[in-house]
């Protein structure tokens, strides 16, 4: 069980580095060091042959966590040489016996990088700080070539015990997932609009042009056959005429083009067949984009609340903080609504990701159930008024 997440680290504070004399107490330490880097380098070897009996687990540990320390001060002592403060890469610790402390620590890269750090820092590293030594101690030119030995000994330390890319190398994984997440929920509205077109405006349109064909054919013969046919096809445009207004609608609802998420949510609420009340406050649009995905989330939300939440009243809240709009949807219905795979808030969240955007929900048994939704976005300079 892993503990609670540790604090984001702090970004590197700048600062001077250390001037030529620290440099020289500094690489005295770094030599000293490397008699204790050997019994460390010792024991691990000791204590992995170990692995065979009970006891070379434990000393196993006992080892990682010393070379964790060990790594610990070399970073100090390198980030005073480079003049920053080189971060931790370690994940939190976990909870758990032996076999769960071992696994973790034999899983974890932070772990393999530090023994890796290890064999560089007894050999090439040892020749480096040596022979900074020397060239300050004898040689004239080792005024300016002794720094640039350290911070070369110094940046790999840094490389291969300080933080890697991990984080970038996880965030672009979220945006290649999001990014076929939205192509995926894209094409599955392409065809549902095709769909809805074939089966719906499209057979009204054909019957419209059969029904105006056969009445062009029977206007001398049977004019009332004629006016027949022609009221027919009066009411197959009226209902294409209606099922196009609702296509447009499910795409970008008109109310939301022409007054905002403001006036997009009210319109919503005053559909809903129980009370809405709606609270938002904008000092501007958000990216059309944006505005859209927020509109059918908050749709999405109260459409749930209504089918299955028995409710007798939802609420929605709208701010943006300067960083990122949050909207609020919640009811006073029976609670324990779940996040379902395929779901309909399912899909608002992929097309949220696409965004930075998530959504949660907090549902108990017994209600209130709230949603929330945060998409990081800047905000037009003006808003349209709700």
């Amino acid at each position: 069980m892993l503990d609670a997440p540790a604090p984001a680290a702090a970004p590197p504070v700048a600062r001077p580095p250390a001037g030529r004399w620290a440099l020289f107490g500094i690489v005295w330490a770094l030599l000293a060091l490397r008699i204790a880097g050997v019994v460390l380098f010792a024991f691990l070897i000791v204590s992995t042959a170990l692995l065979v009996i009970w006891i070379g687990i434990p000393l196993l540990l006992a080892a990682l966590a010393t070379l964790r320390g060990f790594a610990r001060l070399h970073r100090r002592l390198a980030g005073r040489v480079l003049g920053t403060t080189i971060s931790e890469p370690y994940p939190p610790k976990v909870r758990g016996g032996m076999f769960v402390q071992m696994r973790f620590r034999l899983t974890d890269r932070a772990t393999w990088r530090d023994v890796a750090w290890l064999l560089e820092v007894q050999s090439i590293g040892f020749a480096l700080q040596l022979s900074a030594l020397v060239a300050f101690l004898i040689l004239p030119l080792g005024w300016w070539g002794s720094p640039l030995l350290l911070r070369t000994d110094a940046a790999t330390t840094r490389l291969l015990t300080g933080p890697q890319d991990d984080h970038l190398r996880e965030r672009i994984g979220q945006l290649e997932t999001s990014r076929a997440d939205t192509v995926d929920h894209s094409a599955a509205e392409l065809r549902r609009i095709e769909r809805d077109l074939h089966d719906g405006a499209q057979a009204q349109l054909v019957a419209l042009g059969m029904n105006l064909g056969l009445a062009q054919e029977l206007v001398t013969r049977d004019p009332a056959a004629a006016a027949t046919l022609i009221a027919e096809a009066r009411a197959s445009s009226t209902t294409a005429l209606r099922e196009l207004r609702a296509l447009v609608r499910g795409i970008h609802p008109p109310m939301l083009a022409d007054r905002g998420l403001a006036g997009g949510v009210d319109a919503l609420a005053l559909a809903q067949p129980r009370p809405v009340e709606v609270d938002i406050d904008l000092p501007g649009r958000p990216p059309a984009p944006v505005e859209s995905a927020v509109y059918f989330a908050v749709a999405e939300a109260l459409t749930n609340s209504a089918k299955h939440a028995a409710a007798q009243s939802s609420w929605v809240w709208v701010r943006h903080d300067g960083r990122a709009l949050t909207a609020l949807i919640g009811d006073n219905g029976v609670g324990g609504a779940q996040l379902t795979a395929g779901g309909g808030l399912a899909g608002i969240e992929s097309r949220l990701a696409a965004f930075d955007g998530t959504l949660s929900m907090a549902s108990p048994l017994g209600g209130p159930t709230i949603v929330t939704l945060e998409v990081p976005c800047a905000l037009g300079a003006s808003a349209i008024a709700g």
